[in-house]
């Protein structure tokens, strides 16, 4: 495995792996990440508080009163010499509910003009983007935020050139071969296609992003009364103590 270790500060290192959004960069993340928990298990680097992966790297944060970079960076190589051998992590399947288009006022306003754009009608859009079993790449950006793919190569299309300053929370978008669902009002320069009524993040669950690298997402179009619904459900249940499980496909466990 070939990386490189790059200094974040005095309290942070990065491993690189790569430059581009590879799946086999993917893994290599994934795989550095267990062997390093599997390493913080064990007592082996105490020091460390935080993993962050992304991509095509993995941020380690470490407590600089206990340890500096040079007593961390062998200890890294050594663990990480074995991380090809780390069995994978296996993720869990979600299937997730999204309301398309203009049904709703909030729910999809750039669904026809990215349809346009990409020579479909709105109705193949969502055939495309519902046909797809999303990889939950990262999460970044905002607390929760999923980034997956990969979309169908006909969807993609750059970000737009004017961002928002107000994306509705649950707004489900495209940026390239990505799309994503915001889990909180915030900016964004995403195409807005739809929305989804299901909670990706709360401080009251034991873990608290529903999704997590290595999942896996369908995608389920439902019209404005069923999602309205949803809607309500999930409001009724804002400060439970376990996410919505009802989303898991059947089989899986949290």
């Amino acid at each position: 495995m070939n990386y490189r270790i790059l200094d974040v500060g005095d309290t942070a290192l990065t491993i690189e792996f790569g430059e581009h959004i590879d799946r086999s960069l993917l893994a290599a993340v994934a795989a550095a990440d267990q062997a390093l928990a599997r390493a913080m298990a064990g007592g082996q680097l105490p020091a460390i508080v935080e993993t962050v992966p992304t991509f095509r790297s993995l941020t380690v944060i470490y407590d600089p009163l206990l340890c500096t970079r040079a007593e961390i960076e062998p200890v890294l190589h050594a663990v990480l010499g074995t991380s090809a051998a780390v069995p994978a992590r296996r993720g869990r399947r979600w299937e997730l509910p999204v309301c398309y288009g203009d049904q709703i006022a909030t729910c999809g306003p750039d669904l026809d003009e990215l349809a346009q754009a990409c020579g479909l009608m709105p109705g193949e859009v969502v055939r495309l983007h519902t046909g797809v079993i999303y990889d939950v790449y990262m999460l970044g950006f905002l607390p929760g935020f999923p980034f997956m793919g990969e979309l169908p190569q006909v969807l993609a299309r750059p970000r737009r050139s004017e961002p928002r300053l107000r994306v509705p929370a649950g707004s489900v978008a495209t940026a390239g071969r990505l799309t994503a669902i915001y889990p909180w009002e915030s900016p964004g320069g995403w195409h807005l296609i739809g929305a989804c009524p299901v909670p990706l993040f709360s401080p009251a669950w034991p873990q608290a992003s529903l999704l997590l690298p290595g999942d896996q997402v369908g995608l389920r179009a439902v019209d404005a009364a069923e999602y309205e619904v949803l809607l309500g459900q999930m409001a009724a249940l804002s400060a439970a103590a376990q996410p919505p499980l009802a989303f898991l496909c059947p089989g899986e466990e949290w």
